[in-house]
């Protein structure tokens, strides 16, 4: 063991040589930062507006990824998944799929919550023409939903994304027009919801309407029975949200982060938001939410 350790200390102690140095810190740093960010901790930006109000497009959270996966998640967890084999097609060579899991960046993590975990008996149904969920016989309190109107917007990013039209339903407050600057979620261009209207029978919706898929079915009503290692996500915007009430359940295998505390929050679509404040240097300080910054996320 000591001679190891004068092995080392000497090549600690060697000549620097800038090209070697540098080879050896990319050998050694890259792979460390690759298992860091895909098994210990990770940072996440909201792409859609599935889960607003709680989590809101141009915010970006820390999420563990650790224990997610030796515990299983539970019942209220804010979790990150890949997209399930029902949205995205994943190879059926072993190492393969482990890659797009873990390391493909053309695939996009989505974001949902816990509703209902192996062995969950979950219903969805309509009582008076409000949509509610029942699990093992028992009616959820779900406070953490959407309580604002929401209007169909047009987002050129979404363009191409597996399972999903070029659209979003993003949250307003009903005491300002949806393009007033005093809006506190987003900034609505008049533009986007207009190229958004082909999209939706109606444009707006209030807060605990029921949702419709695209075939005219009533996606709030379902009765499923969830297999080992199956879980019910879905999100807190249920008239913007595309999750399990559409692809079924999420096998456990895809979860790999579970969100615990918003970092920042800016109305921004630029994955960068530097780029951002380059383009708007003064128009990016009145879309940052101050109020929404380090906050732990229920």
């Amino acid at each position: 063991m000591f001679a190891f350790w004068k092995k080392y200390v000497a090549w600690r102690k060697r000549p620097k040589n800038f090209i070697v140095d540098t080879i050896e810190s990319i050998v050694i740093i890259l792979p460390l930062v690759i298992l860091i960010k895909t098994f210990v901790f990770g940072l996440y930006q909201v792409p859609t507006c599935s889960m607003e109000t709680t989590m809101l497009v141009g915010e970006r959270f820390f999420a563990e990824k650790l224990v997610v996966r030796i515990v299983p998640p539970k019942h209220g967890d804010i979790v990150s998944f890949n997209p399930p084999a029902a949205v995205q097609k994943y190879s059926e060579n072993y190492f393969m799929e482990l890659f797009q899991r873990y390391l493909d960046w053309r695939i996009v993590s989505w974001t949902k919550r816990v509703i209902g975990v192996p062995g969950d008996h979950m219903v969805g149904t309509v009582e008076d023409g409000v949509p509610v969920v029942y699990r093992n016989n028992e009616k959820l309190d779900e406070w953490y939903l959407n309580q604002n109107p929401i209007i169909g917007v047009y987002k050129q990013e979404l363009e191409g994304v597996a399972g999903m039209q070029p659209t979003c339903r993003r949250s307003f407050d009903p005491n300002y027009n949806y393009n007033d600057e005093r809006q506190p979620f987003y900034r609505l261009s008049p533009i986007e919801v207009l190229r958004a209207k082909p999209y939706f029978e109606k444009s707006i919706l209030p807060p605990h309407t029921p949702a419709y898929g695209q075939n005219g079915r009533m996606v709030d009503k379902f009765d499923i029975v969830l297999g080992e290692n199956q879980f019910w996500m879905m999100g807190d915007n249920r008239l913007g949200s595309w999750d399990s009430r559409g692809f079924g359940p999420v096998e456990r295998k895809m979860i790999h982060g579970r969100i615990l505390l918003r970092i920042w929050s800016i109305d921004s679509n630029e994955a960068w938001w530097i780029l951002d404040l380059i383009k708007h240097p003064i128009d990016f300080w009145k879309r940052v939410r101050w109020s929404r910054w380090f906050q732990l996320i229920k």
